[in-house]
């Protein structure tokens, strides 16, 4: 009996125990499943922190890139503001999560064109992401401030685009503003846009309308909308620009001409530089003749001209009425006292600098006041032949008196090609225009059809001046005889440059316009050729507004635009681009 209640206590106690041994099993794994949970869940936390930081870090940086872009754009020139250390190339942001520090320095020069990098650190916690970007200003092919043409001191008008006209270059309009908000653009009938057209205003007006349906189908190329405007209207910007250019141009290649005719031999007089282009034994040559002396003429009232120009320090609003180019003088004496000279182009090369960064070399040529590109010279049948690099920037107005080419191989499209190595840069605060060469003939009327104010032209005993002679421009028509005065442009008119505007408009002077049922003005087209030329432009235009070239179908010039893409790699080394945008430059972004 005794052995019999052993065993039943025994396993009594047994089963306790096995009980006992599972409470204690599952203690320990319950135990072991909870710190689990807890390492889990703290893993997930610190992962999700991990995340959170990172993800803060990357917008922390790409905050610094934005930020930096933004301040880029709001330079008037970002070369200069680099080479004066001007404050904001480099800053720090604190978020609520993290912060970051940038900075902002030229890289390089492709061809002519600067290459900025902006490195941006973002940080959060642990975490750290860097934003390292290669940046360029983007460029477009014709840029205007707006798609108007003045019309008086304040009043605009739409500048159309006519059937039959081809822009084969990227165009960019500003946001012109104006209420009732219509399209910034203005076509009549069925112009071709071959490239890219970006404006700066939304596609719809605030009622939601299209403002663009009816000429989409015109827009081969595309048509974008919201995009930033150009400083080609801030009179600032464009000083600051010409200011480097100055300063970087050889001294015996900056300019300031002077009036040295006897007081009152010459009305409304305007000293001016003369350039004149062209290639021999293989060698681009300019003849620089300073001290030149032009003409001027202008029309009694607003609504008898389309020459006007902005007003200086207006801001762009207003509006004035200019000079426009008749003929010009040099001195009797311009070669043996020094007004006129020749040097090779490459003599005019220098380099533009920020710290250690050079770009190459090319040429600069600098005046404080006028300049006429174009002569008389023969060696080319006339044309302006330009072999090198270079820029002319004229605080004044830029007179183009004959076709100007680039040496080197064209493509069968006429395009210079690829591989062509010249280029020619024009850059104007006043404005850029194609002179009437029917001004230098025999006057008609006053103000009618060509001629000046009632008087004879030079040669014909009218406008002589003592110890100065006249100088001939364009091409003598064939049956003026002795007369070097009767003169023409070539149909087409080619130029081959990249235009900027900084005063006015591109285009071409004393365009006829209608006033009260008679005509005021009109040009002198190339005898036999009707009453419109061809104007050709293979380069870029940017301008403030829009100049007149053409009275449709009437008088002028009937326009083909085409981009000379080379122009996008740069004219060295005074490249004065007015695009407010930065674009990262291909496969120039990396992030780590």
């Amino acid at each position: 009996m005794r052995n019999t209640q052993y065993a039943i206590r025994y396993t009594r106690y047994r089963k306790h125990g096995s009980v006992l041994v599972l409470v204690v099993v599952s203690l320990v794994v319950l135990a072991a499943l909870g710190l689990g949970l807890l390492t889990v869940a703290r893993g997930v936390r610190l992962r999700a922190i991990s995340l959170k930081n990172k993800a803060a870090a990357i917008f922390a940086a790409d905050a610094g890139y934005e930020k930096a872009v933004f301040w880029m754009s709001r330079q008037q020139d970002m070369l200069s503001a680099l080479q004066k250390g001007v404050p904001g190339s480099s800053g720090t942001i604190n978020l609520p999560h993290g912060d970051c520090d940038y900075q902002i320095g030229l890289f390089t020069f492709v061809g002519a064109r600067p290459v900025y990098r902006i490195i941006s650190n973002g940080h959060s916690g642990m975490s750290n992401t860097t934003v390292d970007v290669l940046v360029l200003q983007a460029m477009s092919g014709w840029d205007m401030g707006m798609c108007r043409v003045p019309l008086g001191r304040i009043q605009t008008s739409e500048a159309y685009f006519a059937d039959g006209e081809i822009v084969a270059m990227p165009l960019h309009i500003n946001n012109l503003g104006d209420n009732p908000d219509g399209s910034d653009i203005y076509i009549s009938g069925n112009p071709r846009f071959l490239q890219p057209v970006a404006v700066s205003e939304s596609r719809y007006d605030k009622s939601g309308s299209d403002k663009y349906a009816s000429g989409m189908g015109l827009f081969e190329g595309g048509v974008y909308f919201d995009q930033p405007d150009s400083r080609v209207t801030d009179e600032a910007s464009i000083q600051t620009k010409v200011d480097r250019f100055r300063n970087s141009t050889n001294a015996q290649f900056r300019f300031k001409p002077a009036d040295k005719t006897p007081g009152g031999s010459v009305d409304n007089p305007h000293p001016a530089v003369q350039l004149e282009f062209y290639v021999e034994g293989g060698i681009g040559k300019v003849r620089i003749t300073d001290n030149c002396i032009v003409r001027g003429f202008q029309q009694t009232t607003f609504n008898r001209t389309w020459d006007l120009r902005i007003e200086p320090g207006s801001g762009g609003t207003k509006y004035q009425k200019y000079d426009i180019y008749a003929y010009h003088f040099i001195s009797e004496n311009a070669l043996t006292n020094g007004d006129r000279f020749t040097r090779p182009i490459d003599g005019t090369y220098v380099t533009q600098s920020v710290g250690a960064v050079q770009s190459e070399l090319g040429g600069q040529i600098f005046v404080d006041g006028n300049v006429i590109v174009g002569g008389d010279q023969t060696i080319h049948n006339g044309d302006q032949v330009v072999r090198g690099r270079i820029t002319v920037a004229a605080t004044g107005n830029i007179w183009i008196a004959d076709s100007i080419v680039v040496d080197g191989p064209h493509d069968a499209n006429g395009m210079p090609s690829q591989n062509n190595p010249n280029v020619l840069g024009l850059v104007a605060q006043g404005v850029i225009k194609i002179v009437d060469p029917g001004m230098t003939t025999v006057s008609q009327n006053p103000g009618q059809g060509q001629g000046q104010s009632g008087r004879p032209g030079p040669g014909q005993g009218g406008e002589q001046v003592k110890g100065f002679e006249y100088v001939p421009i364009g091409r003598r028509d064939a049956d003026s005889g002795s007369k070097t005065y009767d003169r023409h442009l070539p149909d087409p008119m080619v130029i081959e440059a990249a235009i900027t505007v900084g005063g006015g408009g591109w285009g071409a002077e004393n365009i006829e316009r209608s006033i009260g049922g008679s005509t005021c003005g009109g040009r002198k087209e190339t005898p036999g050729s009707g009453n419109q030329n061809d104007l050709i432009v293979r380069g870029t235009v940017t301008e403030a507004v829009r100049g007149v070239v053409e009275l449709i179908g009437t008088d002028g010039y009937l326009k083909r635009y085409y981009l000379d893409e080379r122009l996008f790699e740069g004219i060295l080394p005074g490249d004065i681009w007015l695009q407010s945008k930065y674009i990262p430059a291909p496969a120039g972004w990396r992030d780590y």
